[in-house]
């Protein structure tokens, strides 16, 4: 048996194998009006066809727990009933197809009020359906950023609320796993990295203390997340920084405290908060992060980070570098990744009925 199609058991559910989509962003919901942030036929058939390609687990897009929250007007989210139900469409048919549905619960901070990428993805106001991002301290993210607003400790405890609440939502659109997302230097990134978390209060400074809000989210989440179902956390393993910023040796350290707290599988990916930063980027390059996390701590852990063949990924599990591998870019390429590549390691695949004369 291929070990990329060896299904996988977490808590009470079990994926059916190791072929996971990555959360990436569509920038494709309304920007305003009543269907604000809600999934539409886009989406539907965005997520339809990599289920139908074999894919065992789907994690949707970064999904906003409020309207601040999103990375630009046009992301989806989850903090109104109309969002709610309109998720359910696809949570729906993805279970249908042998997938499980999972969900990716995000809050932007600086990084928030963008265009999106296809337009140039700057910073956009008021006039393009923008606002103002919040951030643990004033540090704009880059050059032409806005100074976010510094959040105060009452405007935290509201964060920490939101995502307990964007996750009871989810649990009614019908998600299995819900993932906390901090990476990519979003809020809960901004607030882990002392490159941009410069508070002096009980949220900043130490280690202990740039860790909080992501601990507080992730007891808030898994207090009304069933604990027979799966919750991830998402994580950037080190800002590619030389000094001043999150490292590999945090994300160790880190992992086995998130364990603790009942965080069942970490999505290693690296970088994202810090402008300009050179990244070696190649072939499963970041890989190693998840498998130092795997050897060194309790934690599953899944890789991300240009597995675009068979054998690369098929590799990667058979030497214990990780639990399951999450493609991106090449499922936006071959959203029937996973079919193709079992019939080249010799492995099952769920096939719709209507597709079984391609097999």
């Amino acid at each position: 048996m291929s070990a990329l199609f060896e299904p996988y058991e977490l808590r009470d559910l079990t994926v059916p194998n190791r072929v996971w989509m990555a959360p990436m962003c569509q920038y494709s919901a309304a920007p305003d009006g009543p269907d604000a942030g809600a999934p539409n036929d886009w989406h539907f058939a965005h997520y339809a066809a990599r289920a139908a390609g074999g894919t065992g687990l789907i994690v949707v897009e970064a999904t906003a727990v409020a309207p601040e929250g999103r990375i630009s007007p046009y992301d989806l989210g989850i903090w109104n009933d109309t969002q709610t139900e309109a998720f359910r469409r696809i949570t729906g048919f993805l279970k249908d197809q042998g997938t499980v549905p999972a969900i990716q619960l995000a809050h932007s901070g600086r990084k928030g009020s963008t265009d999106r990428p296809w337009k140039g993805g700057g910073p956009v106001g008021p006039e393009a359906h923008g606002w103002q991002p919040l951030g643990p301290s004033p540090l704009a993210f880059d050059e032409g950023h806005p100074v976010p607003t510094e959040l105060t400790s009452e405007d935290i405890r509201e964060v920490v609320g939101r995502f307990a609440d964007a996750a009871r939502r989810a649990l009614a659109a019908g998600f299995e796993i819900a993932e906390v997302h901090g990476a990519h230097g979003y809020l809960i990134g901004q607030f882990l990295s002392p490159h941009s978390n410069r508070r002096t209060d009980e949220y900043g400074g130490s280690y202990e203390n740039r860790v909080r809000l992501a601990l507080e989210v992730v007891d808030a989440v898994r207090e009304v997340w069933p604990e027979d179902k799966p919750l991830f956390f998402r994580i950037s393993a080190t800002d590619w920084l030389e000094e001043n910023g999150w490292t590999a040796d945090d994300t160790v350290r880190f992992a086995a405290e998130l364990s603790e707290h009942g965080v069942d599988l970490l999505d290693v990916s690296t970088g994202g908060n810090a402008a300009g930063v050179r990244i070696p980027v190649g072939p499963g390059y970041q890989v190693p992060f998840a498998a130092r996390v795997r050897n060194e701590t309790p934690m599953a852990v899944a890789a991300v980070g240009l597995i675009t063949d068979a054998e690369q990924a098929e590799k990667i599990l058979a030497n214990g570098e990780a639990d399951a591998v999450l493609l991106g870019r090449e499922l936006l390429r071959n959203p029937s990744w996973a079919r193709h590549s079992a019939r080249e390691l010799g492995g099952d695949v769920h096939v719709p009925d209507q597709y079984h004369r391609s097999v």
